[in-house]
């Protein structure tokens, strides 16, 4: 068989022809070996930047991504556990008790205890979720939706994208309130509230610093644990610090029993603690919780058969809440009290006052009368008032017409005012002490003391007229200036001053004859606790408003208090006699308006410093002390206004409330008809060493100075 033949193949031979027609519709084409068309310079540029974006855009992803990881790590180990992070508090509480055991104020952080999920009403759980976050389980610690969302509502708003709401989760939340690990530290001269301001502050670097923090709380805790720190650590108003506390606090009830309505109002409390406390302005917190109610019923957290009865029926507060009494007395007993248990604890403390709630009730009342009643509209004056037992235990304290809330200037133990007349029951202390008896005679006349440096001193009475030869009764019932002064001067003025100052006048007490009619200052707390020395039978005391002081959780008492009484002053004769004279002062004198319903006895004395820019009443009966001051904080005069006129009004009004339902209790005086010895009477109308002979049972002058000297060496505080 023939082998076939290989052919070669050739191309063929191009050959010239003629040139083909160009169509009308063809275009050229661009050369294909690395040349552009003509507008493709115009273009380079853009292609240019978008590739060096994007090698710089992968390469910064990844960067700020290791970093990221790196800063999360970093928070995760320095995290301790959640027990550590829910009480963040730098000082302790401090409780008050009435003397009957019931709490009326809180002062410092309150912390109600460590609290988990479990133990809390499933309503807040919702509540607080409905309104601070919902989609705090599913998101991983940021949600990127709520800051884009945050971030339109400010600027629709008209403010930047980076001011006001910032979209934060409950977790970057969380962040905030542990101010990203980092605690307050007293030694760098912050106060703690500019620390917790500035560990809430928008700003745009403290965000960025709250998303590593938040994913290494995501990474280190549950979504339910990451919840009760917020629900333990969490600011709510009025001292309180957790939901547990300001439920307590605001309602009176555990955290784990409140209803939807309450649970809706604390958890409106978040966003802005003191705006919307309930104690602040109770109408304004339940429109919130009907906010923070429909957010939950329309998130599917709340039936429509509760939802209904919930917003029917608002939140309201607890008795001891809605009082909102005692903030001045409060206020006292924490300054009086040790300050590394009270003002400045780190403990939480239960302090039992002498505080009576019906008796600061009765004050407030009676203050809130008279100034609606009897003064005019818009007036400024101020009042202040305070009521306590014969041995000094203060039962109530008013220390301005704004009764509510504390921190305010106290005018009961913080203004210290001249006293006027309402100083002469020591004048008359000294002389009944030294021997002179309620029915001895003295001068009442003109008179002229030559004060060395500041010429002759001649006091006048209040009426401009003298009235002879009068008995100390009458001197102090109408109170007599010239009589007066010329019985301190016979006493001696270091006699006066020295009963004053036993008797628990602590100011500085002036040194020329004056001083018998009140020129001296003096703060309200200190007189009315000077005047339960004249009730008791003479013997001083010291007012006292903590009872007993005790840790929380601990039944025995690191401080116990339960007595004011300190050493005798006068002899109990003195004291009789005195009381007997300042009844007549209500009886008959310049007090007559205190006169008390029912003929209750009482005894008390008026006085009005130079043109009346301090009005005094201070009195007693049987059972109480009560001393009102009136006057202005500028030391504006007073018009028309003495010690016998408002202030025993006041003091009145006081005192009918406060024996409301009380047996009558008789003072403790002389009964003058059984008073048989005879009264000395002056020699002559010259000032004499001594008026009036001392009793047998009592020491000449040099004993008395001793005893007096010795007296203020070893009296007891």
């Amino acid at each position: 068989m023939a082998k076939p033949t290989k052919t070669r193949l050739v191309a063929d031979r191009r050959r010239a022809s003629a040139p083909r027609a160009k169509s009308k519709t063809a275009k050229p084409r661009a050369a294909t070996t690395g040349r552009r068309g003509p507008g493709s310079w115009l273009t380079w540029p853009f292609r240019l930047a978008a590739r060096i974006f994007w090698a710089v855009a992968w390469r910064g992803t990844v960067a700020i991504a290791a970093l990221l990881a790196l800063a999360t790590i970093y928070n995760y180990a320095g995290l301790p556990d959640m027990a550590s992070l829910s009480d963040g508090r730098a000082r302790g509480s401090v409780t008050l008790q009435d003397r009957d055991g019931r709490t009326f104020a809180w002062r410092g952080d309150n912390f109600g205890g460590l609290i988990t999920l479990d133990g809390v009403s499933p309503h807040l759980e919702n509540a607080v979720v409905a309104s601070e976050d919902k989609r705090f389980y599913s998101h991983l610690g940021v949600s990127p939706r709520g800051i884009l969302g945050a971030m339109r509502n400010n600027v629709q708003a008209g403010r930047s994208p980076f001011s006001g709401s910032g979209g934060s989760t409950i977790t970057q939340q969380v962040a905030k309130l542990l101010c990203l690990g980092t605690d307050w530290d007293p030694a760098t001269g912050i106060s703690e509230a500019a620390f917790e301001a500035d560990c809430r502050a928008g700003s745009v670097w403290r965000k960025v610093k709250e998303i590593p923090y938040a994913f290494a709380l995501e990474m280190k805790f549950t979504k339910a644990e990451i919840l009760s720190i917020y629900l333990n650590r969490a600011y709510l108003g009025a001292g309180a610090r957790g939901f547990a506390a300001a439920s307590q606090r605001y309602f009176g009830t555990s955290v784990a029993d409140v209803n939807p309505q309450e649970a809706a109002m604390l958890a409106g409390l978040l966003p802005a603690p003191s705006y919307y406390a309930p104690t602040s302005n109770l109408e304004r917190a339940q429109d919130r919780a009907r906010t923070v109610l429909t957010l939950m019923h329309d998130q599917g957290m709340l039936g429509d058969t509760d939802f209904a009865a919930a917003m029917a029926s608002p939140a309201t507060l607890s008795p001891a809440a809605r009082e909102d009494t005692g903030g001045y007395f409060a206020d006292w007993v924490m300054s009086d009290g040790p300050d590394f248990l009270t003002g400045d604890t780190t403990e939480d403390v239960i302090v039992r006052t002498t505080l009576d709630q019906r008796i600061q009730r009765a004050a407030e009342s009676a203050l809130q009368e008279v100034f609606e009643t009897k003064v005019s509209a818009g007036s400024e004056a101020q009042a202040a008032i305070v009521v306590m037992s014969a041995d000094g235990a203060v039962r109530a304290m008013v220390g301005g017409r704004n009764t509510r809330g504390g921190g305010q200037f106290n005018r009961a133990v913080q203004a210290v005012r001249q006293t006027g007349s309402s100083f002469k029951p020591f004048v008359y202390a000294a002389a009944l002490d030294l021997g002179w008896r309620f029915d001895s005679i003295i001068l009442d006349s003109a008179l002229a003391i030559d004060v060395p440096g500041s010429g002759i001193y001649s006091p006048s009475n209040y009426t401009n007229q003298f009235y002879g030869e009068v008995t100390l009764t009458d001197a102090l019932t109408h109170s007599l200036n010239a009589a007066t002064v010329r019985l301190s001067e016979n006493v001696g003025r270091d006699v006066v001053r020295n009963v004053a100052q036993q008797f628990g006048i602590e100011s500085d007490l002036a040194e020329g004859p004056a001083l018998a009619l009140g020129v001296s200052e003096s703060t309200l707390l200190e007189m009315t606790g000077a005047y339960a020395g004249i009730l008791n039978g003479g013997t001083s005391v010291t007012p006292y408003g903590l009872s007993s002081l005790s840790l929380k959780g601990d039944d025995r008492a690191l401080l116990d208090h339960d007595s004011g009484l300190g050493e005798r002053v006068i002899t109990d004769g003195a004291a009789r006699q005195l009381v007997y004279m300042m009844s007549q002062v209500i009886e008959r004198g310049t007090g007559t308006r205190a006169q008390l319903p029912s003929g209750r006895p009482a005894a008390g004395k008026t006085g009005t410093t130079q043109a009346a820019r301090d009005a005094w009443f201070v009195g007693f009966t049987g059972d109480y002390v009560a001393g009102v001051w009136m006057g202005y904080d500028d030391n504006t005069p007073l018009t028309g206004v003495t010690g016998g006129g408002l202030p025993a009004e006041i003091w009145r009004e006081t005192m009918a409330r406060v024996h409301e339902g009380l047996p009558v209790t008789p003072l403790p005086m002389i009964d003058p008809a059984l008073e048989t010895r005879p009264a000395p009477q002056v020699a002559g109308r010259e000032i004499a060493p001594r008026s009036s002979p001392p009793r047998e049972d009592e020491p000449n002058i040099a004993e008395r100075v001793l005893m007096d000297v010795l007296g203020g060496i070893f009296r007891r505080n």
